[in-house]
């Protein structure tokens, strides 16, 4: 059944284009007078007597739509775009994209094994091997993280020294090669009465140094200790374990506000960062890495 759906869609393609490219032809030599004639006109009249003259196109135009459909025909023979024939010349997106990949790595390969064979932190000061990671970062981290790498409401900022798993460049690299699924699971089902996740955003407010109200935050120390400290620590320090964000630094991935805060208690938090490393591979994601720990060398001078 498969098979027939494939056929019929194939030739549902290839019908109407060979017709096309027929019926195209068809109509420039239908309507080819073959000279061109002064007295003759339609019947088409504008402003009562302005005719239109019943002329052949120039010879040079009507050339150009027969090489046009010459060129068509000779494009799907030789390419894609007839149903399921592949055209003679075998030509694929994906060989054409391998070919690129295998000749990009015959030429750059070098290169990045060098990379790769230095110490992230030795390799930040190769304003090269710089210049070749912001490429990598443009190209790779830039939807997410932003142009200048200062993130956005869920996108960490790559500029400061707040890591949630780490800043060191091995962690780094970690996390590009394979990715981070951070969750922070909701607690509106268990804070469930009236003013608790108020209570509980208050004192985490407070663990940042916000100015809050001090019994309301007292109430809420309750509820962190119970529901919190296990991933965030009792201190509220967090853990990169777990990639548990630190509550201390007044740095905030989803808003600081009492409101920001409520909702992430509330309702949870999924954070995931897609793995890099099947199509970055090793060296890449070395370089890479270096990059983005540069970033943050520069924020803590």
């Amino acid at each position: 059944m498969a098979d027939f759906a494939n056929q019929f869609w194939s030739w549902f393609i290839v019908i109407p284009v060979v017709l096309g490219l027929v019926g195209c032809l068809w109509l420039i030599f239908a309507n080819n007078k073959g000279k061109v004639t002064t007295d003759e006109t339609t019947d088409h009249v504008w402003d009562e007597d302005l005719r239109e003259y019943n002329n052949p196109l120039p010879r040079w135009w009507l050339n150009m739509f027969i090489i046009t459909v010459i060129f068509g025909a000779i494009y799907l023979i030789l390419f894609p775009g007839l149903g399921t024939f592949k055209g003679v010349l075998g030509w694929t997106e994906l060989n054409q994209y391998e070919a690129e990949i295998q000749a990009a790595n015959h030429e750059f390969g070098p290169l990045y094994a060098q990379y790769a064979a230095t110490d992230a932190k030795e390799l930040i000061k190769n304003p090269d091997a710089m210049k070749t990671g912001a490429r990598l970062f443009s190209t790779y981290c830039t939807t997410c993280h932003g142009s200048d790498a200062r993130g956005a409401r869920g996108f960490p900022n790559l500029r400061d020294t707040d890591w949630q798993y780490g800043g060191e460049p091995e962690q780094i690299e970690t996390t590009i090669l394979q990715g981070r699924n951070g969750v922070m699971p909701p607690w509106g089902t268990v804070l469930k009465e009236e003013n608790q996740l108020v209570e509980v955003a208050e004192y985490v407010r407070s663990l940042a140094g916000k100015e809050v109200d001090s019994g309301v935050a007292a109430k809420g120390e309750q509820h962190y200790t119970s529901l919190c400290a296990s991933c965030h620590g009792p201190d509220g320090t967090g853990n990169i374990q777990l990639g548990a964000p630190n509550l201390t630094d007044d740095i905030w991935l989803y808003g600081g506000s009492q409101r920001a805060i409520v909702q992430s208690v509330e309702l949870g938090r999924n954070g995931i960062m897609p793995a890099h490393g099947e199509f970055l591979g090793k060296e890449k994601s070395h370089l890479l890495a270096a990059y983005v720990y540069s970033l943050s060398q520069e924020a803590a001078k």
